[in-house]
């Protein structure tokens, strides 16, 4: 009779509440872990459609069909092998208020960076980077960001909770150095004269090789500590539909794949995927692909790592 209880679940539909079924872990400060799975369920930020805010649970549900892989092809090793992970559930906030948020984001991720983990967020708006960058660079100082994206979020005529203008803002405050920072797959106006950062865009990356794309992506980050950054609209709509503000001629999900795995070894401190927004999809593709992304981040994170 316990069995029934008690038996582990591979089935792809039960129990589906935590990124990968990880430990679930209300308060990750405490606990033994290498990785905190944080979801952040917002889309106040918006510019265009809303819905990310059901983006972390979607992204959970779609991950159980990776679950039962092992170690995920074509890595040669189990990352929960090589980590202790532990997904935190969502960080609470009071609905509708922006600042509010921003403080509990910004509070949240340094209490899980002063306990010695890292973090990979789900969003969620491409707003709840600047928070977090906020938090990691009391830590680590200016970064260099890996940032994927159709936008630059260069855009300096928004507010100041806006999922456009977080990398207008986190240069000025010294969380990130532009020349040591570039952009991947970007599709849609910036000034190109004085932008600061470096930029592959969507037709450029498009054209190379995944290979290719990575020299250039080592190159200019350095020896810095990197940010991830994985806006899903970087995909082209034919792989990831259900987002705010989709732009045809974006990038397919094997190269997007290629690249990150090229990031293996990189000294990448943290990491989010943001701007799932499942109600524009649904077949579930696109929090899919945001699922294996989180994903392929952690197994570039943990290749440095020793097995435990």
């Amino acid at each position: 009779m316990n069995d029934l209880f008690s038996k582990t679940d591979y089935s792809l539909y039960s129990n589906s509440m935590s990124f990968m079924r990880l430990p679930y872990v209300r308060n990750p400060v405490d606990t033994e872990a290498d990785l905190v799975v944080l979801g952040v369920p917002l889309d106040m930020a918006t510019s265009g459609r809303p819905g990310a805010r059901m983006g972390p649970d979607a992204i959970r549900r779609a991950s159980v069909n990776l679950a039962w892989e092992g170690k995920k092809f074509p890595w040669d090793f189990n990352v929960f092998k090589r980590a202790k992970v532990i997904d935190a559930g969502d960080l609470v906030f009071d609905c509708g208020d922006a600042e509010d948020f921003t403080y509990r984001l910004e509070a949240a991720t340094n209490e899980i960076i002063k306990s010695g983990k890292t973090m990979l967020a789900l969003g969620g708006d491409h707003f709840i980077t600047l928070p977090i960058l906020r938090a990691y660079a009391k830590h680590h100082g200016e970064m260099a960001l890996i940032h994927f994206d159709a936008h630059t979020d260069t855009y300096a005529n928004g507010s100041a909770y806006d999922h456009g203008t977080m990398f207008y803002h986190a240069p000025n405050e010294g969380l990130i150095s532009p020349k040591h920072s570039v952009q991947i797959g970007i599709r849609t106006q910036y000034e190109q004269e004085d932008h600061g950062f470096n930029v592959i865009n969507a037709m450029e990356a498009n054209d190379l090789d995944a290979e290719s794309i990575v020299i250039r992506i080592r190159d200019i980050i350095g020896n810095k500590p990197v940010y991830v950054t994985f806006d899903i609209d970087c995909l082209d709509p034919a792989f990831a539909p259900g987002t705010g503000t989709p732009v045809c001629g974006g990038l397919n999900s094997d190269k997007v794949l290629k690249i990150l795995r090229g990031l293996a070894g990189v000294n990448i401190v943290g990491m989010d995927v943001v701007e799932v927004s499942p109600p524009y999809d649904h077949s579930d593709v696109t929090a899919l692909a945001g699922a294996t992304i989180a994903l392929e981040l952690m197994y570039a994170w943990a290749s440095s790592r020793e097995e435990q």
